[in-house]
């Protein structure tokens, strides 16, 4: 599947760059949820209960400080993506406007996202940068009107999900370094992010924002005098 960066029509290209992250920033909800409500709809309660039973001593070791939070995260994500193995990429695609429209839009953080339709209404590119799944970052990024969409690609041959990923999940380090391609040298005007994987993204902005943060991510950026956004 696409990794994305579609861009917006009528936003030129040598804007100035506004950088967000998704789930936690821009919405209140996850699509991992959104999409294990609909498996258990669709008659999969079973598969997906044994998944999350196989990782619940790595929830406990997460809790106990044994596994760190973001490690499994990443982890979740990719593993996440077997339950989806066999599916159309076309449905697929399909399912993420409704994950948007139903789940994530609902959910949105009104004062981030306002701060980013004034971005875009100023003519800067917004981009979206997201471990989220690529076809669902693209779906809120059109809902938005970013620009770009830079998330986690699903893996896909002959039309068909295989069950992984088509590259590492979109966080830390690998969001940053993706990002800083994007600018090609330029300087981000600003970036919008909750915890602390989204850090080395936010230290690459003129105006660094953490929105609802996490607690490492509010010590952070109270020790860097970054702004704090909460919900709004």
């Amino acid at each position: 599947m696409s990794e994305g960066r579609r861009p917006a029509a009528g936003q030129p290209e040598q804007a100035e760059l506004v950088a967000a992250d998704l789930e936690g920033t821009l919405s209140r909800a996850e699509t991992w949820r959104a999409l294990a409500r609909r498996l258990r709809a669709a008659g999969l309660e079973r598969r997906y209960r044994l998944f999350v039973l196989r990782r619940l001593p790595a929830v406990v070791g997460v809790r106990l400080g044994l596994i760190a939070r973001q490690q499994f995260r990443d982890r979740w994500l990719s593993d996440f993506a077997g339950l989806l193995r066999g599916t159309s990429v076309a449905g697929f695609e399909r399912l993420a406007e409704a994950i948007v429209a139903e789940d994530l839009w609902p959910a949105r953080n009104l004062a981030a996202v306002g701060e980013l339709e004034a971005h875009i209404a100023a003519d800067r590119r917004v981009v979206l940068c997201s471990g989220t799944y690529q076809p669902v970052l693209e779906a809120f990024a059109r809902r938005l009107g970013a620009a770009d969409a830079m998330g986690t690609p699903l893996e896909a041959s002959d039309g068909m999900l295989t069950g992984r990923l088509a590259q590492p999940p979109n966080t830390g380090p690998r969001k940053a370094a993706r990002l800083r391609a994007a600018l090609d040298g330029r300087r981000l005007r600003a970036a919008y992010g909750d915890s602390l994987a989204d850090a080395e993204m936010l230290e690459s902005a003129a105006e660094p924002v953490a929105v609802l943060p996490e607690p490492d991510l509010r010590r952070l950026a109270a020790a860097r005098g970054w702004r704090t956004l909460e919900a709004g």
